[in-house]
């Protein structure tokens, strides 16, 4: 004997074959638009090379008092004074940096490998973050950075990109050298 009970999917099924012969798609039927997905979002790729151990990068960048250091051989934290950094040491734990204009929080640490963070610079609305992703890796004698940037507000790119060379790397280098 055949049955001819209608589960949820059979009946959603032949609703939508009614309406497409009709010619009416509903909504949740419809494909995904170009519209809806970015094929240009802006990213920044930088790879550094440093002349210190994965360890002392690492130390550097999360650790509050090394960083501070860091900062004040900066172009921007030149002009900032006794501006105090904050960087908790967990995943999880928020950051503050260069006077809190930066700030965010620690997505992922793993020691001498990896920083994950959800990270903002103050200019952008409240609740925009992106992602900030450094690798260290050992390279020679040195450390090879590289860094991931992703989901930031649109133009912002060259900006960023400037400013990730200018304030991070170049004093990184003097400081960790």
């Amino acid at each position: 004997m055949k049955s001819t009970s209608f589960n949820r999917r059979d009946f959603s099924i032949g609703l939508a074959a009614l309406f497409s012969g009709f010619g009416i798609v509903p909504a949740v039927m419809t494909a995904t638009t170009d519209e809806e997905i970015s094929l240009t979002a802006e990213a920044i790729h930088q790879e550094v090379i440093f002349k210190a151990t994965p360890k002392r990068v690492y130390e550097a960048l999360t650790d509050a008092k090394q960083f501070d250091k860091v900062v004040h051989l900066s172009e921007a934290g030149m002009s900032l004074g006794k501006a105090s950094t904050e960087i908790s040491t967990e995943a999880g734990g928020t950051f503050s940096l260069f006077g809190g204009y930066i700030s965010g929080r620690h997505i992922e640490l793993v020691p001498h490998e990896r920083i994950v963070q959800a990270w903002r610079a103050g200019s952008w609305n409240p609740g925009s973050y992106s992602i900030a992703k450094f690798v260290l890796t050992a390279q020679d004698s040195g450390t090879k950075l590289v860094l991931d940037h992703t989901g930031f507000p649109a133009g912002q790119a060259r900006h960023l990109a400037d400013g990730w060379k200018a304030n991070y790397w170049t004093p990184l280098q003097k400081y960790v050298t």
